[in-house]
C-alpha cells in the first residue's frame, strides 16, 4: 500500500492496485515550484493519480498526461504569486521610506549618548565602564545599560576609536 507522509512517498503497492491522492484545495499542494515539481515527479514515478475535490480544476489527473501539465501550471502560479507578494512588499517598504518610516529595530543610542561615549573613550575610559555609565532612554530596554558589544559597535560606526 502506498502512503504519503512528511518524509515523502513510500510505495510497496502492487502494480495492479490503483492509488489516488485527493487534494481538497489546490493551494495546499506546495509552497514553491520546486516542491510542486518534486511532488509531480514522485506521483509520476509511482503511477499515482491526482484528484482535486473542488475548485475550478476539479477532476482526476493521470500523472503522465494532464496531471503533469496541471502541476506545471501550479508551479507557474506559485512562482507568480510569490513574485507578486515580493513586489508588493518592496513597494510598501519604498513607500514607507518616502514617508520617513524605516523598518527594523529602533536605535538604542541617541546623539547625546554617542557624544558622551566618544568623549569618555577619548579620555581613555574602557568600553565596559562606558557601557555601565550609559542608560538607554527609550524602548523596551529603557533604563537599562547597553551591552559592551553595542557600545563597541556604536563607537566603530561613529568613527570613534574602539580599542580596549
Amino acid at each position: 500500500m502506498a502512503r504519503l507522509d512528511s518524509r515523502g512517498l513510500h510505495s510497496s503497492t502492487p502494480s495492479t492496485c490503483l492509488v489516488r491522492v485527493w487534494i481538497s484545495s489546490s493551494s495546499t499542494c506546495g509552497s514553491s515550484a520546486a516542491e510542486l515539481l518534486a511532488i509531480a515527479e514522485e506521483l509520476r514515478h509511482h503511477d499515482i493519480e491526482l484528484e482535486l475535490l473542488n475548485g475550478p480544476l476539479q477532476g482526476l489527473y493521470n500523472p503522465s498526461g494532464h496531471g503533469a501539465a496541471l502541476f506545471a501550471f501550479f508551479a507557474g502560479m506559485a512562482e507568480s504569486e510569490r513574485e507578486y507578494v515580493r513586489e508588493k512588499s518592496l513597494e510598501g517598504q519604498a513607500s514607507a521610506r518616502e514617508r520617513g518610516r524605516h523598518g527594523g529595530r529602533p536605535k538604542v543610542f541617541d546623539d547625546d549618548m554617542l557624544a558622551y561615549a566618544r568623549s569618555l573613550r577619548e579620555r581613555g575610559v574602557p568600553v565596559p565602564d562606558i557601557a555601565a555609565k550609559l542608560v538607554i532612554p527609550t524602548g523596551k530596554n529603557k533604563g537599562r545599560h547597553p551591552s559592551v558589544a553595542s557600545v563597541h559597535r556604536m563607537l566603530a560606526e561613529s568613527g570613534g576609536t574602539d580599542a580596549n
